[in-house]
């Protein structure tokens, strides 16, 4: 595995020369909350797709940028989501208890101004152009924090692969890399962990239980 300065100077390059990216995203994440405002509500199961598609393009990305290790974790993380998600129910996300619902929103809001890795003199660039959907740990915490909200699709095996790949980059991130602010990561997959184990097992992907 490459160094760490490597690394960093990977993910800065594909912070900075893929930013269009990175704007076309919060575009969408911002179309995506004013349709939940006006009365959008997904189902459990296209939820569990369209929360995806940050992993996805974090591992297209990674592969395009020459970094295997990335685009073959998140191409995992993305596989094994739409597979577990395939298997939820159509019926409606269910209401996040208000601490899930808080620690969410902050994610969300940590996710899409995440500032590391961003190379522009001003810090307002961070509001439209974090790397949010090209990089590992603001994707992450974008998608916990949705995933909180949405009170982890009321699906304790799902809440927890993705609580896990939290972790692992959280810390990878904080220990290796010495990037401190992705403690916010570590706090949110945490919370998204804990919120997946107190689900009931019957919430649980799987097979007619799930329903």
């Amino acid at each position: 595995m490459p160094g760490p300065e490597q690394i960093l100077a990977g993910l800065t390059a594909i912070a900075n020369r893929a930013l269009p990216l990175a704007v076309l995203w919060h575009v969408l994440v911002a179309c995506a909350v004013v349709g939940i405002a006006a009365g959008w509500r997904p189902s459990r199961r296209l939820s569990s797709i369209l929360l995806t598609l940050p992993l996805l393009s974090v591992a297209a990305v990674a592969w395009f940028f020459g970094n295997p290790f990335n685009g073959t974790a998140f191409s995992v993380f993305w596989v094994a989501l739409v597979v577990l998600g395939l298997r939820l129910p159509s019926d409606g996300l269910a209401r996040a208890p208000a601490w899930s619902v808080l620690v969410g929103i902050g994610m969300v809001c940590f996710g899409l101004v995440y500032p590391h890795f961003l190379q522009s003199a001003s810090p307002l660039t961070c509001l439209y152009a974090a790397p949010t959907g090209l990089v590992p740990c603001p994707t992450l915490s974008l998608v916990i924090g949705l995933a909180l909200v949405a009170d982890g699709l009321g699906s304790r095996t799902w809440s927890v692969v993705l609580a896990c790949a939290g972790l692992f980059y959280g810390l990878f991130g904080t220990l290796r890399l010495g990037v401190y602010l992705d403690l916010g990561l570590i706090v949110g997959a945490a919370a998204l962990l804990v919120r997946g184990i107190l689900l009931p097992a019957k919430a649980s992907v799987g097979g007619p239980a799930a329903a």
